[in-house]
């Protein structure tokens, strides 16, 4: 398969998780489709790895993965406190969080 086929796969999946980030209102709902934008670029990265014949997209991508992995500790985190005090998951709820 042509690697060139990745990356049109890789821009439509980045283009449905930022249109669902900017169409959403609900944190999980925006904070998956985060998670699939950053996995598009993960295949963006090993498609030009594979495309120059080289490794360096891959561990590119693989030190993605590691800072997405951190992101949903945290990432989910905050939500759960968020849904714990407005008993919502609302993104327009967050700015209600200041002290």
């Amino acid at each position: 398969m042509n690697p060139v086929n990745y990356l049109y796969l890789a821009a439509l999946l980045f283009t449905i998780g930022a249109t669902g980030v900017l169409i959403r209102r609900n944190a999980i709902v925006v904070f998956m489709c985060v998670e699939l934008m950053l996995n598009a670029c993960n295949l963006a990265f090993v498609a030009f790895s594979r495309l120059h014949g080289n490794l360096d997209g891959q561990v590119i991508a693989f030190f993605t993965m590691v800072v997405a992995a951190a992101e949903v500790v945290v990432g989910l985190a905050i939500i759960v406190s968020l849904f714990r005090s407005r008993h919502s998951a609302s993104v327009d709820d967050a700015s209600l969080m200041k002290l």
